[in-house]
């Protein structure tokens, strides 16, 4: 006989997958093919591992037929990425869930293959809570974790609830087995900043550096901790301001700089022309100088 509670079941995730799979478009840029959902008439929400680039990016549709796209920026605090196409996509927009799920509900992942092809994995949801540390300073303030499976073609695909609405956007990446999806809401919202503002300036100073234990007789202030730098790009903001292979870099505008991350989040758009006192080690003997910090491309 046969079962038809689970023949309804089967159809209902079949339509599920066939609903979702009308706003999902496949992403090329990185160098294997990942996805996007459909925000907007023009267009398209990813994520940053997605298209691994910043040129040369394309969009393949549901419907066969594909339109090239340009990014429009990312957020670096939740990896959302946001491309618009250079014609209009005629694909729908998703319905988007207006609440969190509630753990244990059914999801539904899709994606495109590396042909395109539709692409799902169903599961419950696992986990929902945060905040989720991104970075030094950066966080996604709540994340979703599901039981789906997920390969690399899943990042930035959509995660639907059994109402065939979005509910957030797949990253294909896991924390302890589970994988990790940005909610909708979060998704949205980092997709209006991005197209509002674009992506935060970044500066630059063309300093390659490492972490480095300073010796017990060149401790200024009792620090132990600061950067090596290990190269300088030639005329660039750091090779104007005369540092050299072999300064340790103490501190930058008055911060400590310990670690790779604490140079970097010092380098935000608000001192891009700026000038900024650096504090450096050379030969035993502390430098002050200034570096006027450049615009990252």
């Amino acid at each position: 006989m046969a079962n038809t509670t689970l023949a309804a079941f089967s159809n209902e995730l079949g339509s599920l997958a066939e609903a979702g799979a009308a706003s999902v478009v496949q992403v090329l840029g990185a160098r294997r093919p990942a996805s996007g959902v459909v925000h907007g008439p023009d267009t398209i929400i990813t994520t940053a591992r997605a298209i691994g680039r910043e040129d040369g990016l394309r969009v393949r549709l549901p419907g066969g037929g594909s339109v090239d796209a340009d990014l429009a920026g990312w957020d670096p605090a939740t990896g959302i990425a946001v491309l618009r196409a250079r014609t209009p996509l005629d694909v729908p927009v998703p319905p988007i869930a207006t609440a969190e799920p509630r753990v244990g509900e059914i999801v539904l992942a899709v994606a495109r293959s590396w042909s395109n092809a539709v692409t799902a994995s169903a599961g419950i949801v696992a986990v929902v809570g945060g905040p989720l540390r991104t970075g030094r300073r950066r966080q996604i303030a709540r994340v979703i974790r599901v039981t789906a499976s997920m390969h690399d073609g899943f990042a930035g695909g959509g995660l639907f609830d059994a109402e065939q609405r979005l509910t957030g956007i797949t990253t294909a990446a896991a924390i302890r087995g589970f994988g990790v999806v940005i909610p909708a809401s979060i998704a949205w919202a980092s997709a209006s900043q991005v197209l509002t503002s674009g992506t935060p300036r970044r500066g630059f100073v063309g300093l390659a550096v490492q972490p480095v234990q300073l010796p017990a007789s060149q401790r200024p202030d009792g620090r132990e901790r600061a950067l090596l730098i290990v190269g300088i790009t030639p005329d660039s903001p750091a090779d104007a301001a005369g540092l050299i292979v072999g300064d340790i870099l103490l501190e930058l505008d008055g911060r400590a700089t310990e670690s790779t991350d604490d140079l970097l989040e010092l380098l935000t758009g608000s001192r891009v022309g700026q000038p900024v006192p650096a504090r450096t080690l050379r030969g035993g003997a502390v430098r002050d100088v200034q570096i006027t910090v450049a615009e990252k491309s």
